[in-house]
């Protein structure tokens, strides 16, 4: 009875997604026995897997168009042993820090050697484990820079568009008092007509009466 409540929970597990989530391979990689080959698929950092199965224990990620990995990919895994990363066009500049920073951790030595930089030209060739903060920070500062440059034009044509529109706003009042002010004068200017007129009426009906 106690293994049938059980495989009934696991079906309900599997059919809500609790367990099939974390067992499913991700496309267009290859999974089996725990090991997870995405090695060759012509993968870029934007197409890389979000997530791979709980239980990977090897993970191939060389021979593709990988410059960065995302933050927090491998230790997601905490059962995984081994990695391939060969083969990548990694540059070395402030998204590799994630990178630099996991394999400083491990112990392989072949690992660490086949990580190396291929952008910038003045880093190409170097392994991504034994960048300095120098080398990295000066990339950060400029990817600063930028992000601060663009904040600032951003900035900048906000300003610009509510200035015109407060422009546009002020116009339009102005406008519209004006139109009222006119609007006013004419229909005082109307009354005044019609009060003379009659009294002129009036006199005149005085005269003949008289």
């Amino acid at each position: 009875m106690g293994g049938a409540g059980g495989a009934f929970v696991t079906s309900l597990l599997f059919c809500s997604g609790l367990i099939g989530a974390e067992a499913r391979c991700p496309a267009p990689c290859y999974c089996k026995e725990g090991v997870v080959d995405c090695s060759g698929r012509g993968l870029a950092t934007a197409t890389l897997p979000s997530a791979f199965p709980g239980g990977t224990v090897e993970l191939r990620l060389h021979d593709n168009h990988l410059t960065a990995l995302p933050v927090g990919l491998l230790e997601s895994l905490s059962g995984l042993r081994r990695v391939s990363l060969h083969g990548n066009p990694w540059s070395c500049d402030c998204g590799i820090l994630y990178l630099r920073g996991w394999l400083a951790k491990q112990r392989n030595e072949g690992l660490l050697r086949n990580v190396s930089c291929s952008s910038p030209p003045a880093l190409r060739g170097r392994l991504v484990v034994y960048l300095v903060e120098e080398d990295l920070l000066s990339t950060c500062r400029y990817w600063i820079c930028d992000l601060a440059l663009a904040s600032q034009i951003s900035l900048a044509i906000f300003v610009v568009v509510q200035a015109l529109l407060l422009a546009s706003v002020i116009f339009f009042l102005r406008r519209f008092n004006r139109l009222c002010k006119e609007a006013r004068r004419t229909a005082e200017e109307s009354f005044t007509g019609d009060h003379a007129s009659g009294a002129n009426e009036y006199v005149m009906l005085k005269d003949r009466n008289t």
